[in-house]
């Protein structure tokens, strides 16, 4: 163990936040092993592969460490090209390489230009969430003041922003409710749209050993995943049922006053107004499954999970199983109704958990990375677009320049085909990032950064609690902010922040009703354990014990009604033709892959995106490989694999390699609210290879 030092830091991927440790060699500036204390307060001394095993991208040979800028771009703009011209070098046939002062004078020139031929509002600032809270509030700051463009969002547009809207409207805070550890305290739970084992798989630990020991999880989903498994009510569904589903449970509680009166009366409004429509609402009375061929059986079982969550201390957990689809806001309001009804909320072993993707998407949106919303969720002086309307304002010419953080717009994002024809009519793109990523190669400038284990700084995991990582290893590169700051100073700005730890004793003034009393002192006593915001005197594990964070303290009921569509439509006319496809993520993959394929380890589990097939369907797969196309796109030929996992007339894939083309099969049917995109089901048409 000579030269090797135990360093505690935060874990970079999804929104679980586990604490981690790593040894390092320090002779060698080397990550040699992470792993959890075994009095982690988050990861309970586990972690999943990605966390143990996914460090090798932070020595990666193509780690992009010299900034970047496209000659064809320097050709279009000679007057940049001469004032950066001493620092360019050859890379090859499409790239120079520069310093970062060029990189970013280049930029600031193009910016100024754009602004002054197109107005303040030609730039969008995009992405945020897998980078700290202090480069992300300072990514948000300098487009709303120094760039006074209302143009920024982050990639909870793709993923939760439902749940912040569904959360905001009923309860005045789209935030889980409770820590991870009430799981230990709940008598029941019920998890809908998430495949929790392989997407957040150390909340699934604390589930799976309360289902062991009491029998009390009900799993609702379109396919049996690994969870059914310790599911005393294993609930296979139809695609695009669930607000059919969570309505349903609803109607159960009130048609058989299984609801708490006293805390409804106490602490909401509208419950009668929302009584009278679900009674009255034909397809909330669990009977209409009698007529939906092959899932007849969830009449009774819906009864019966309602009066379970009705009567005990029961939990809800969420992913983007429910808020991918045209109606996710309104699955949210759904389950929050649940709650209210019931009074599963505001106290230890009950409460509301969605299950956040990114390791600081919950961080980017409390830092106003957000086109409605300032920092600390205040009204900002103007509201901007969201992204699937800024990509059709780059259609229109009038957003010229995008401005991205570590997010892989070109590959995440759905309707691809539009999405590249957009990009292709900007007259700007710079990205920052770690690698050459999809959006990365269509780029103008593209700039290399600190990953999160080089880095110091802020990261807000799903249950609210922040974490100050600490480098793991030295680096050269410079972090988020830092780029920022020098894109600051260059459009006329005043940044002038020394530390990371600077900018974070702003925000603890900017968003003093969560973070006041989190200053770096404290966060670093507090490593291990981390700290929930609203964070003042104390840290607050549990919110709305007393009210609720809506202007009038209560909690709001908003009715809305089932609309028959898609899969169940076409049951219940018995028209049930074609393929629906629904995705989701692997446990040794992170989204658009581009930290964990560096690890070999964990990409020769999963080197292409697999597509699942229900075996009976065998014959109308007469190849090994198969193209999806809608009449937004096409897949690249995908691998099958027949499967019962997976539903009759129903398919599966992931969505973590860019190659395969997944996302552009998606169109713009979106969330009716929030925008965010309907990926959790599609009818496609199969081509055999």
């Amino acid at each position: 163990m000579e030269n090797i030092q135990t360093i505690d830091s935060v874990c970079t991927y999804c929104g679980v936040g586990c604490d981690i440790a790593a040894h390092v060699d320090t002779k060698e500036n080397k990550i040699k092993k992470i792993f959890a204390h075994p009095d982690g307060v988050v990861s309970q001394g586990k972690l999943c592969i990605k966390g143990k095993y996914g460090f090798d991208f932070v020595d990666a040979p193509d780690r992009l460490r010299i900034p970047r800028i496209r000659k064809s771009w320097l050709e279009k703009n000679p007057t940049i090209k001469d004032a950066i011209s001493s620092s360019l070098v050859d890379l090859d046939s499409t790239w120079y390489e520069t310093n970062l002062d060029d990189a970013t004078t280049a930029s600031a020139m193009k910016l100024k230009e754009i602004q002054a031929n197109y107005g303040r509002k030609s730039i969008a600032s995009i992405g945020g969430a897998r980078t700290s809270c202090e480069s992300v509030y300072l990514f948000q700051k300098f487009t709303r003041h120094t760039l006074n463009s209302p143009h920024v969002d982050n990639c909870a547009r793709v993923c939760h922003s439902p749940s912040l809207s569904g959360m905001k409207r009923t309860i005045g805070e789209g935030a889980a409710t409770n820590p991870y550890n009430d799981i230990y305290n709940a008598e029941f739970m019920i998890v809908i749209g998430s495949n929790t084992t392989e997407a957040h798989p150390i909340i699934a630990n604390r589930i799976i050993d309360v289902a062991r020991d009491h029998d009390n999880l009900a799993v609702f989903d379109v396919r049996e995943i690994k969870l059914h498994r310790f599911s005393k009510y294993k609930a296979i569904m139809p695609h695009e049922a669930n607000l059919l589903i969570l309505n349903m449970l609803a109607y159960v509680i009130i048609d058989e006053e299984l609801y708490a009166e006293d805390f409804i009366a106490d602490r909401t409004k509208d419950f009668a107004e929302f009584k009278e429509k679900i009674m009255n609402d034909p397809y909330a009375n669990p009977d209409y499954f009698n007529e939906i061929e092959g899932y007849e059986y969830l009449s009774k079982m819906v009864r019966k999970v309602a009066r379970e969550y009705a009567l005990k201390k029961s939990m809800i957990f969420w992913g983007l199983g429910i808020t991918e689809h045209i109606d996710g806001s309104y699955a949210v309001m759904a389950i929050v109704h649940l709650a209210l009804m019931t009074g599963n909320v505001g106290k230890s072993g009950t409460g509301l958990m969605p299950l956040r993707g990114q390791n600081n998407v919950q961080g980017a949106c409390d830092m106003g990375m957000l086109p409605y919303f300032d920092p600390d969720y205040q009204e900002p002086k103007e509201v901007g677009l969201m992204t699937p309307q800024l990509v059709d304002e780059m259609l229109s010419d009038k957003v010229k320049a995008v401005l991205n953080i570590s997010e892989d717009l070109t590959h995440i994002h759905p309707n691809l085909n539009k999405v590249n024809k957009a990009f292709e009519k900007l007259e700007l793109i710079m990205v920052q990032d770690l690698f050459m990523t999809d959006v990365a190669q269509r780029a103008d400038i593209v700039i290399g950064v600190k990953s999160a284990y080089e880095k110091t700084g802020v990261y807000v995991n799903a249950m609210r609690r922040l974490h100050l990582s600490q480098p793991l290893v030295k680096s050269d590169l410079p972090d988020d902010w830092e780029v920022i700051q020098l894109m600051d100073n260059k459009m006329g700005g005043d940044a002038s922040y020394a530390s990371s730890e600077e900018i974070w004793s702003e925000v603890q003034r900017v968003a003093y009703r969560r973070f006041s009393g989190a200053d770096y002192h404290r966060l670093e006593k507090h490593r291990k354990r981390g700290l929930q915001w609203p964070v003042h005197t104390e840290d607050t594990p549990i919110l709305h014990q007393l009210d609720f964070r809506t202007d009038d303290g209560l909690g709001h009921f908003h009715y809305h009604q089932y609309k028959l569509r898609g899969m169940i439509k076409e049951i219940t006319q018995k028209k049930l033709t074609g393929y629906h496809l629904t995705t989701g993520r692997t446990l040794a993959h992170y989204n658009n892959a581009a930290q964990t394929k560096r690890s070999e380890s964990l990409n020769k589990r999963y080197d292409e995106d697999i597509l699942l097939v229900y075996e009976g369907d065998a014959a109308d797969f007469t190849s090994d490989r198969v193209i999806l196309k809608t009449e937004f796109g096409e897949t690249t030929p995908l691998t099958i694999k027949l499967t019962d996992k997976v539903q009759p007339k129903t398919l599966f894939s992931t969505f973590h390699h860019a190659k395969s083309k997944i996302n552009a099969l998606f169109g713009d049917k979106s969330d009716e609210l929030i925008l965010t995109a309907a990926f959790k089901s599609i009818k496609v048409e199969v081509i055999n290879v």
